[in-house]
């Protein structure tokens, strides 16, 4: 099973936070630090989506708006109907962190990853998880202010404020650079990575070193996150299950149903990150630990889903036992 590297710095960062909190004056310098990281990385994202791209991509609207649907309907629903699970199973800060991840746009890297290890429609992935980004850029906030209300800091003034200056206005000057930096983004891409990988692993470190003064952790026990997991691995074969046979019975192809099932059944972990920091503040640590747990569990499972639907491609693609053979033979035949 496949262990993404960046979870384990994740969570070391987790554990340095637990061990050495920011407080006071460096709790400040942090929070600063992690409120310009955050606008770095909606900057990057900005310049990075190639317009052009996205336009020529609109051709496939039916798979797009499919995708769309999937992550910002479909999963708002099942986030919705885990409310029932509250008390039993879930605390309310955990059922709030479990809502904002079913909130979260799609991932872009690893759908086009495993798109393109199952032999589907990579260009498909491509202009899905980019539209699925950029929308999420205004869904996001505005259903978490709908959905969360107050729990998520709600929709004030204020918070749209934060929502418009920390992520579009930087997504939006990216995308104005773009025509004047895109050369340089292509051409230095692992340093940029290296960026944003740093950039959330601080935003991650604020968020929790916030929730260890505040001693939220003793919100959590074992049970409790056992249960989040389980939960989590439903929705997650809820979605896989639904992505797949749902787009069977919207009659697309095959290589476009892979595009689906990977693209709208998964959330971006370096996108949620940002968000919560913005929308949640303080408490933004319980939010992350379920967007965290399942970035690590879909990942896994979509690994072998990809691995098994290589197998099948390479099955119908290659030449039968005998076939071959037989053809030869009567091709000598007719020669004679």
């Amino acid at each position: 099973m496949p262990i993404d590297p960046y979870i384990l710095l994740l969570l070391g960062t987790v554990g340095l936070a637990a061990l050495f909190p920011a407080r006071g004056a460096a709790a400040d310098v942090a929070s600063g630090a992690s409120t310009a990281a955050v606008a770095l990385l909606f900057f990057l994202y900005g310049a990075r989506l190639s317009t052009r791209e996205a336009l020529d991509g609109l051709r496939h609207w039916r798979l797009h708006i499919t995708v769309l649907a999937c992550t910002f309907l479909v999963f708002p629903l099942l986030g919705l109907a885990a409310r029932g699970l509250v008390p039993v199973i879930l605390t309310d800060p955990l059922y709030q962190g479990l809502l904002f991840l079913t909130l979260v746009p799609s991932t872009v890297q690893s759908s086009i990853a495993f798109t393109s290890m199952a032999r589907g429609n990579v260009p498909a992935a491509i202009c899905a998880g980019s539209f699925s980004s950029l929308v999420g850029i205004v869904a996001t906030p505005l259903l978490a202010a709908s959905l969360l209300g107050g729990n998520g800091g709600g929709f004030s003034a204020d918070s749209l404020l934060k929502i418009v200056l920390q992520l579009l206005v930087p997504f939006l000057a990216g995308q104005l650079l773009r025509r004047y930096i895109g050369s340089f983004v292509t051409r230095h891409k692992k340093v940029l990575a290296l960026v944003d990988r740093g950039s959330i692993l601080l935003v991650v470190y604020t968020a929790f070193s916030a929730g260890m003064v505040q001693g939220i952790w003793h919100q959590v026990s074992p049970a409790r996150l056992g249960g989040l997991v389980v939960v989590e691995a439903v929705i997650l074969a809820v979605m896989l299950l639904l992505t797949w046979y749902g787009g069977k019975a919207l009659r697309f192809g095959r290589a476009d149903r892979i595009a689906i099932q990977f693209a709208g059944s998964k959330k971006s972990l370096a996108a949620g990150l940002p968000m919560a920091s913005v929308l949640f503040g303080a408490q933004a640590a319980l939010a992350v630990l379920p967007l965290m747990l399942f970035h690590q569990m879909q990942l896994i499972v979509c690994a072998v889903i990809a691995k098994r639907r290589a197998r099948e491609a390479a099955e119908v693609t290659a030449p039968k036992p005998g076939a071959a053979t037989r053809t030869v033979v009567g091709t000598g035949t007719r020669s004679g």
